[in-house]
């Protein structure tokens, strides 16, 4: 999860965004178009021996070498250089900040899809039809492997700004074997918030066993939010943010209602919810059977109980683990009878590049299908294509399980500049619950803190 920055960085980092909206860059996508020897550079949050490696070693002995090879096969001599970071999450995010309103830096960054807003609004990135053309965007070939609902990882305002550099999927997995101890199917696919609830009924009466775990309160930061609220307000048919609105309304009470139904009748943990390692703990009780069902991304299977690398290892994760997809409150609410929530990183264009024509095509190449199945080679991980899932997730049914059935109908956190104050006072109003506020009060105290955060007019109490 993403560290807390320092106030220091957390200034800077606002006043380098505010900084640049008088000034946006300006474009020309013929620049340079017919250079014949020119220098790109790649950054990104990866550095060797350190965070990220395998992605640094990617591009580095991958990406950098063949796309050198297939520029000289047209005739163009083309340097790449990796500048790589391993820095904390909002350092780079200054640093990026600081590159582009500078116009310098990189001429493709990878950055995480929730600031693709924040750095638009700023005017720091710009959609990659007015960097390219609209023509040579529509162009690419990958788009057609890109789930739509993926796509809009890396889109703000309907517009493309970047291409995926990956993602995940939100589900419920459950513990089989005490499945099978309560009376439940090993292909349990509940059908709504009741279901739910149901089984987590008949897991209370185990021994020792923990029903169900529901990300809560400001302990366990963003995973709160990204593995409890938001899935949750999903289903219950409203997204957190529409049309310039946040939502605080009724569906958001149902959402803190079935919290403290968890917690408050004993099918969750509430102490959990509160210490610091809590997240930690609960993965520690799965893997050890004495959790039966959370609400996790596919990191839960790839990560954490992973047979060999994982950090809480399950030797029979492939026979004990089960998931599903997260169902609609009822079936059919919002449009939708099942829901996820996924995250990644985004591929972009730095708008001060002096060669748009040939950075487009540095980031084509990342993306094609050869070089994401060169990078899966290391594990199995979701990628934005779908043509590369249906390969290199062949041999993992959890992970193409995502790809499939997950992805189709997943959500993604909001890409605006307000979301993280935000995202924290969702997780005080489900920790007002868990310390046994009643929903009102908790619905009444988050209304207020996203009045002060946003603006009133920018609430929908409806």
């Amino acid at each position: 999860m993403r560290r807390v920055a320092t106030p220091l960085v957390m200034v800077a980092s606002l006043g380098l965004l505010a900084g640049c909206l008088g000034s946006p860059q300006q474009t020309d996508v013929t620049r340079n178009a017919d250079a014949k020897e020119l220098s790109l550079t790649i950054t990104g949050n990866a550095v060797a021996g350190g965070k990220n490696a395998t992605r640094a070693a990617w591009v580095t002995d991958w990406v950098i070498p063949k796309f050198t090879e297939a520029q000289k096969a047209k005739g163009v001599t083309v340097t790449v250089k990796f500048d790589g970071n391993g820095a904390g999450d909002e350092d780079y995010k200054t640093k990026v900040a600081l590159d582009l309103k500078t116009g310098g830096g990189a001429d493709v960054l990878t950055v995480d899809g929730i600031w693709i807003g924040e750095f638009a609004e700023a005017g720091q990135l710009k959609p990659l039809d007015e960097l390219v053309g609209k023509t040579k965007v529509d162009a690419w070939e990958g788009w057609s492997q890109v789930p739509r609902s993926v796509q809009g990882l890396g889109s703000f305002g309907e517009r493309r700004y970047g291409i995926p550099d990956g993602t995940d999927g939100r589900v419920l997995f459950f513990n089989k074997k005490l499945f099978a101890q309560a009376g439940l199917p090993a292909d349990w696919q509940p059908r709504s918030w009741t279901d739910i609830l149901a089984a987590a009924g008949e897991l209370k009466k185990l021994p020792g066993v923990t029903p169900l775990q529901v990300n809560a309160g400001t302990a366990m930061g963003e995973a709160t939010t990204m593995q409890g609220v938001l899935p949750l307000l999903a289903s219950a048919g409203k997204p957190l943010y529409r049309d310039g609105k946040w939502q605080a309304g009724p569906a958001l009470g149902e959402v803190l209602e079935l919290y403290a139904k968890v917690y408050r009748e004993g099918l969750g943990d509430p102490l959990t919810q509160q210490e610091a390692k809590g997240r930690d703990k609960s993965f520690a009780q799965f893997a050890e059977g004495k959790l039966g069902i959370m609400i996790e991304s596919d990191y839960l299977w790839r990560g954490v109980v992973e047979p060999n690398r994982g950090v809480a290892k399950m030797a029979d994760r492939d026979q004990a683990v089960g998931y599903a997809k997260i169902p609609a409150r009822q079936p059919g609410v919002g449009g939708r009878d099942f829901v996820s929530m996924s995250g990644g990183a985004v591929n972009v264009l730095n708008p001060a590049t002096k060669y748009p024509q040939q950075a487009w095509e540095l980031l084509q190449f990342m993306n094609s299908a050869e070089a994401l199945k060169a990078r899966a080679a290391g594990g199995a991980q979701v990628t934005a294509r779908n043509d590369v899932n249906n390969q290199v997730l062949a041999g993992d049914p959890m992970l193409t399980y995502v790809a499939q059935q997950v992805l189709p109908v997943t959500h993604y956190r909001p890409p605006v500049a307000g979301y993280p104050r935000v995202s924290a006072a969702l997780q005080q109003a489900t920790a007002d619950v868990i310390a046994g506020r009643t929903v009102a009060e908790a619905l009444s105290n988050y209304r207020a803190a996203l009045s002060k955060i946003v603006g009133e007019a920018n609430v929908d109490a409806g």
